[in-house]
Order: structure tokens, then C-alpha cells, then sequence
């Protein structure tokens, strides 16, 4: 087994070997344009993003600052929006739905090195997949953790480090995240707090 099929099941491995260092290396050089692209290029960003990414819908739109490990094991849904500075640490599979939107400063981490010293100078470490569900909404400055599974419809608030699962339809925040509650038909009607939408076509 590679040191790459290692690492992409979950495995220790080493990211110098069997042409790891290339990979990354590529992608490197593809974000390294993508992040220095004109505004006014949008066709080649859009053309550049989906030649990073290893999956995506119609439209997936990344403002740069954008950084990722390999690019490839990154896939997202329709209608994919990151603002600035989104980092990924894709040596696992991340896996996003349709409708995410996530906030500036967004970082997701598959990656993981050993607790021990020891065994964490011997090079090994590892990647654990996070899954993201459909119409998510990830709040600035917010941290996924590795293996991670983030449900349908959730919200999660500005500034949180997620480690553990968050179901469907809630609204979770904080360090550790923690659901605080359920997004309920009522939540409809407002689009900030107790603010009601003053127009008919949000529905």
C-alpha cells in the first residue's frame, strides 16, 4: 500500500513519500494563480477552481485568499460559497452539500498528527474525512475538526471549534460547539434575530 492509499483510508503515513510532495507541490502552484488572479478574471477563476477542486457543482465561488493540501479530495455541491481566507486541509475527503455558505476565516482540518511526542516525531500522521451537509451555514473564524459530520440545514455560529457531530436543523456555537437549539418554522418570518423580513419573495 502507498503512503497516498494510506493516507486517503485513514492510515498513518509519511507526506514526503511516494510522490505526496508533488501533489501538493501541483496544487500549489494552481492556488498560487488562483489567489492572484484579477477581479475582473472571473472566467478563469471559475475555470481554475474547478480544475483544483475534485468535485463541484454548476457554480462554486471561493474568494481568494483561497489554501488547500491537495485540492482534489475536496468536493462540493451546487451554489458553493466561501469568502476569504477558507483553508482546507483536504488529506482526507471533505465532502460539502448543496447551498454552504461559509464566513471568512473558515478553516477544516482532516489532518491530525499522534498525542505521544514520541510516535509524533516518527513523521506518521494521519487524515480522518468531514462530511458537510446541504444548505449549511458556517459562521466566521470557525474550526471543523477532523471526522466530523455537520447535518442538513445547520448553522453553525461565528467563531466555534467543532469536534464533534452535529445533527440536522440546528443551530450549534461555541468552543467546544454544542447545539443550542433546533431550527423551527418559526425562524422563517426573521432574517436577523426578532427583525421580520419587510418583502414576500424570501419564502
Amino acid at each position: 500500500m502507498t503512503q497516498k492509499e494510506r493516507m486517503l483510508n485513514g492510515l498513518p503515513y509519511k507526506a514526503w513519500l511516494d510522490g505526496l510532495s508533488e501533489e501538493r507541490m501541483e496544487c500549489k502552484e494552481l492556488i498560487y494563480e488562483y489567489n492572484n488572479l484579477r477581479p475582473s478574471e472571473r472566467e478563469r477563476k471559475s475555470e481554475l477552481i474547478k480544475e483544483i477542486l475534485g468535485k463541484t457543482g454548476d457554480y462554486v465561488n471561493i474568494e481568494a485568499p483561497f489554501h488547500c493540501d491537495y485540492g482534489k479530495n475536496i468536493e462540493v455541491g451546487e451554489e458553493f460559497f466561501a469568502n476569504y481566507n477558507f483553508t482546507v486541509l483536504d488529506v482526507a475527503k471533505v465532502t460539502i452539500g448543496d447551498h454552504a455558505q461559509i464566513a471568512p476565516n473558515v478553516s477544516i482540518y482532516t489532518a491530525g498528527h499522534p498525542i505521544h511526542p514520541e510516535s509524533r516525531n516518527s513523521g506518521y500522521e494521519y487524515g480522518i474525512p468531514v462530511m458537510i451537509g446541504n444548505n449549511v451555514w458556517i459562521g466566521g473564524n470557525s474550526v471543523i475538526l477532523p471526522g466530523v459530520t455537520i447535518g442538513d440545514n445547520v448553522v453553525i455560529g461565528a467563531g466555534s471549534v467543532v469536534t464533534k457531530d452535529i445533527p440536522d436543523n440546528m443551530i450549534a456555537a461555541g468552543n467546544p460547539c454544542k447545539v443550542i437549539r433546533e431550527i423551527t418554522e418559526a425562524d422563517r418570518d426573521y432574517y436577523y434575530k426578532n427583525k421580520k423580513f419587510d418583502v414576500d419573495d424570501y419564502k
